[in-house]
């Protein structure tokens, strides 16, 4: 299955370009170790908003392939699986991608795939249900890194 979220942010390519590719540990939100580099497995946490006041989460684990650079535009290759029984929640392969869309404008979006788990059952409960889910969660992982990397920019900016 193919999901893909963006959003814009107000801040030139290069800036968040370097703030994204500066060190995963400071935007991938919900960090439960330091790494080292990017190809580590970085734990972070991932879900989604069934009502305001509830979240539902789970513990996610991360691997941050080598950035891909092109004219205006770079692609940052991952990866994630849940911990715990992985039969249960599907793993992904994503791509991370920023790219400017003016002088002072900058699109960061995910373009994933993923499989759903247990098979038959699990694609017919994905067209069902889960894949709503599949877009919930990755909406919020992207805006929890949309604003982790706007911070970075502020702080540097100072």
């Amino acid at each position: 299955m193919f999901v893909r979220y963006f959003v814009d942010l107000d801040d030139p390519f290069e800036h968040v370009k370097a703030a994204l590719l500066a060190d995963p540990s400071d935007w991938v939100p919900g960090m439960a170790r330091a790494a080292g580099e990017l190809g580590d497995g970085l734990l972070a946490e991932v879900g989604f908003a069934v009502r305001e006041d509830r979240r539902i989460d789970k513990e996610v684990e991360i691997w941050i392939g080598e950035a891909h650079h092109a004219s205006g535009k770079t692609r940052l290759p991952m990866s994630w699986k849940a911990t715990g029984p992985g039969r249960l929640f599907p793993s992904l392969d994503a791509d991370l991608e920023v790219a400017g869309i003016g002088a002072s404008r900058t699109q960061l979006a995910i373009s994933a795939q993923y499989d759903p788990p247990l098979g038959s059952v699990g694609r017919a409960l994905d067209r069902a249900l889960l894949h709503r889910v599949a877009e919930a969660t990755l909406k919020d992982f992207l805006d929890r890194v949309a604003a982790a990397v706007e911070a970075r920019i502020r702080v540097a900016a100072e």
